[in-house]
């Protein structure tokens, strides 16, 4: 139950990040666009990548590696809105998705890494 409802928060939290991508890009701000596009969808994308895992060591990989891309993502989110791409209330929501994701990635990885044991 837990990795589908992480998977359908990252899949609309990778809706949002294309959304604001789109954004980005009418500002003609390329540069921000792409990094926060590749980090912010590559948290789903290692999500479901996980379900199909090949082993217990490359599921916990692939979660690992969908962890790294949300602290990446709520780099890029934290500069944008230092730089004022993005709004305080955009950027307050973003960061909350991005925090309750990686949250729920830090707990699933645990729980898969305790069950190797």
């Amino acid at each position: 139950m837990k990795e589908n409802k992480l998977a359908d928060l990252s899949l609309d939290f990778s809706v949002d990040i294309i959304d604001l991508v789109k954004d980005l890009r009418a500002k003609r701000e390329t540069v921000f666009a792409n990094q926060i596009g590749r980090s912010g969808t590559s948290i789903g994308a290692n999500i479901h990548e996980a379900k199909y895992a090949q082993g217990k060591k490359d599921f916990i990989s692939k979660l690992e590696i969908a962890l790294k891309e949300a602290s990446e993502t709520g780099y890029w989110l934290e500069l944008l809105y230092r730089t004022d791409y993005i709004d305080e209330a955009r950027y307050n929501d973003l960061k909350e998705k991005c925090t309750a994701l990686r949250v729920m990635l830090v707990a699933s990885c645990r729980t898969a890494k305790k069950d190797t044991e």
